[in-house]
């Protein structure tokens, strides 16, 4: 069976650069690996010829050879223009671009792993008035951070941490099976690359100690519940010189006892004694920023009308100076404990009714009416 061409066999054309050879020989090797797919012979087959592809491509000597003469410059010896002794070694093609398909899992070759420190949170209850208007807040926040008398070493003074003799400072151990290499974290030094023979006394060899910190978290106006807001760089410490952790900040906003609040918009329930609702009049409701606003109550005001009262509401978060709006929501009250004279008077004002004054209780009696003759047939 005829070999297929090396450039049809990355998928890149004659003239391809050489990084993009290496782009494509690196998308086929992850998609291929062995690893990736187990039992399938099939994939097996195409990773060999993958790797014969780029073990030629990559080496200007060999790719010259081969445009020249094609899979013929390897064949009798190399007599036909190329002589290479064993001109595929897969292995080396495979291992030049192993850091880059698996560093990120593998954390490197050849460099001492640097851990990124871990992530913090911290919930912050804010009240509605400073939702509404924004502030700044003072947090405290205990947290890991590098001990000082080490300098984050872990090494007592005088002292210095060595490098680990069992992975030589990589903070990886690599196996070798067949064709396959496996990496893994050094179980001696656990990927930090380094022992403390002597640990500091103040962090006890960690080179990370407790510590209790003062942040200050801006509270941006119109925050709702549940936003997170983001501190980089003020989480857990890294090791071995990593870059530390990011806070993140909850906010929940605290209840009020005049407003409640939904999405920007806020609402007020106002008690309104009965004689208003019914004649009419004005009152003066509060706003969230402290002041004031007139509402005007017409004749026959009903529980449960609202009154809207645009831009009164919460600031649009990002918004540009938008605000939602303030709707107050009326309930006529009932008196309570009254005096012989108001009871009189209340009992004159009911003989004294006329049709139509009541119209939600007449209406609603009526269709009582109706029902009751319908379930009697009467």
């Amino acid at each position: 069976m005829s070999k297929r061409c090396y450039y049809e066999v990355l998928g890149c054309g004659k003239g391809a650069s050489p990084a993009e050879i290496k782009a494509a020989y690196r998308k086929l090797a992850k998609e291929l690996h062995p690893d990736c797919n187990p039992g399938d012979h099939a994939c097996e087959g195409k990773f060999k010829e993958i790797n014969e592809a780029y073990d030629v491509l990559k080496d200007d000597q060999k790719r010259a050879a081969y445009d020249r003469f094609g899979h013929a410059a390897f064949e009798n010896g190399g007599r036909n223009g190329f002589n290479a002794g064993n001109p595929f070694d897969f292995t080396g093609s495979f291992s030049e671009v192993f850091d880059d398909l698996f560093g990120e899992f593998m954390g490197g070759r050849h460099h001492r792993r640097q851990n990124r420190g871990g992530d913090l949170r911290h919930n912050l209850q804010v009240s509605l008035e400073e939702a509404y208007k924004g502030c700044r807040v003072e947090i405290k926040v205990p947290s890991a951070v590098a001990c000082q008398d080490c300098e984050g070493s872990g090494a007592e003074s005088g002292t210095r941490a060595e490098t680990c003799p069992t992975c030589a400072g990589h903070g990886k151990v690599r196996a070798s099976q067949g064709f396959f290499t496996i990496e893994r974290t050094c179980p001696h030094c656990q990927g930090r690359g380094r022992v403390v023979k002597n640990p500091c006394r103040s962090c006890g060899g960690s080179g990370h100690v407790q510590k209790e910190r003062t942040l200050a978290v801006d509270i941006p106006p119109g925050v709702a519940e549940g936003l997170r807001i983001r501190l980089t760089g003020e989480g857990q410490a890294g090791f071995n010189g990593g870059p530390p952790g990011d806070l993140y900040v909850f906010v929940s906003v605290g209840e009020h006892p005049i407003f409640q609040r939904e999405g920007h918009n806020l609402y007020c329930h106002v008690p309104v004694s009965f004689v208003t609702a019914a004649l009419g009049g004005s009152m003066e409701v509060p706003t969230l920023d402290g002041g004031r606003a007139k509402v005007a109550i017409p004749e026959g005001t009903q529980s449960g009308r609202q009154f809207r009262l645009r831009g009164k509401g919460m600031p649009v978060l990002q918004g540009g100076g938008l605000h939602g709006d303030l709707y107050v929501e009326i309930a006529v009250e009932t008196p309570v404990k009254l005096s012989k004279t108001q009871k009189e008077l209340l009992r004159a004002f009911e003989a004294a009714n006329q049709q139509g004054n009541q119209p939600e209780s007449e209406g609603f009696f009526a269709k009582v009416k109706e029902f009751w003759s319908a379930a009697t047939g009467s």
